[in-house]
């Protein structure tokens, strides 16, 4: 009888650790580049620096509109890489923007966000599907997007939140994609300017592979990170 009474208690035990286990984000680390994903540590760095706290833009950025297509199967991958549709960016990657949404209202524009910060994870995911560094980050440095200092951003009317004549689409990976290129309608070069102008002024630079993409000046100084958006909100 004691041996039934204990069976359960054990199975109990045993089944709550597996639970507990599989709940947890697997953060792997293939090239052992010096990646942040303990909360703890990522809560350690905030206390010494609130600059390294991650914004949520959403909450943070008055009338943006938020495309977050890696939480949907609408990307290259043709899966759905984030649990959540979120976009998160470092302190001062999101108080620039917030700039740079208040000087785009004086045109009737505002910014659509694609993505912001990305956990690594989701980095070795998409070289996996594009092993091409021209348009995806090479694991084996990690990405900016990784830093929580790049944005991928578009824009859009003010008043309908309507995304504008822009070169391509999100994620186009042919060469009309590039911040140069110039056989494009006039609209869509007129626009392009403004967005890689206003974003320059507040401390952005385009890439010129994605007219879209946008690293933050001195991302060099924050860390690569793999905490799921799930991670930081816990």
């Amino acid at each position: 009888m004691k041996t039934i009474k204990i069976l359960p208690v054990v199975l109990l035990a045993a089944l709550l650790f597996s639970c507990a286990t599989n709940s947890k984000t697997e953060h792997r680390n293939p090239h052992n580049l010096p990646l942040v994903n303990s909360v703890g540590e990522y809560k350690t760095q905030v206390a010494g620096n609130p600059e390294m706290e991650l914004i949520d833009l959403e909450t943070a950025i008055e009338n943006v509109v938020l495309d977050i297509r890696y939480a949907t199967s609408d990307n290259f991958t043709k899966e759905v890489i984030y649990r959540s549709p979120k976009a998160y960016a470092r302190k001062p990657v999101a108080d620039a923007l917030k700039l740079v949404q208040d000087s785009l209202e004086s045109l009737n524009m505002g910014l659509k966000v694609y993505d912001a910060y990305r956990p690594y994870a989701a980095t070795l995911k998409f070289y996996e599907v594009y092993p091409d560094p021209d348009f995806v980050a090479s694991p084996k440095t990690g990405s900016r997007h990784n830093r929580g200092c790049a944005v991928d951003v578009s824009l859009v009317n003010l008043n309908t939140k309507q995304e504008l004549e822009m070169p391509t689409s999100f994620d186009d990976f042919s060469e009309k994609a590039h911040s140069d290129y110039m056989n494009l309608p006039d609209a869509a070069i007129q626009n392009r300017s403004i967005l890689i102008g206003v974003m320059s002024h507040f401390g952005f630079s385009v890439i010129s592979s994605e007219w879209w993409h946008f690293d933050y000046n001195g991302w060099q100084d924050f860390p690569l990170m793999d905490l799921s958006f799930e991670e930081l909100t816990n």
